[in-house]
């Protein structure tokens, strides 16, 4: 059985640092794209960051929007065969539940948009406050 789940979330003050985490189970993620998505209340889902299978032409390539460039880290470990967000500097506007999700992916880029990945853990709730 697939299954993808969350932990880390937390609430920090602003400018603190969280680690997410994303273990899956079920499958091997050597073979598929995860992204992290996050969804903060009254607001769309938005793709945050993505790191590729290691299945394709730019192995581990990763992906992050521009709101979080030089804040968030994206990396795998696939021993643990769990990919995690390293989130610094951390502001109010982060405040959301963060998902993972996987896809199994050959592209040579990420896959773009919420409705191309196939598994989805529960999520993880973060909240930045004072």
């Amino acid at each position: 059985q697939v299954q993808l789940v969350e932990s880390g979330g937390d609430l920090v003050q602003p400018g603190g640092s969280l680690r997410l985490s994303c273990a899956a189970s079920g499958f091997t993620l050597d073979y598929y794209a995860i992204g992290w998505f996050r969804q903060a209340p009254g607001k769309v889902r938005e793709g945050i960051s993505c790191i590729n299978s290691r299945i394709n032409s730019r192995p581990g390539d990763t992906y992050y929007i521009e709101s979080v460039k030089g804040r968030f880290t994206i990396s795998r470990d696939n021993a643990k065969n769990t990919v995690y967000l390293q989130m610094n500097s951390l502001k109010p506007e982060d405040t959301a539940v963060y998902y993972c999700a996987a896809v199994k992916w050959g592209g040579s880029r990420c896959p773009v948009g919420g409705a191309m990945f196939d598994y989805w853990g529960q999520g993880t709730q973060v909240t930045v406050s004072s």
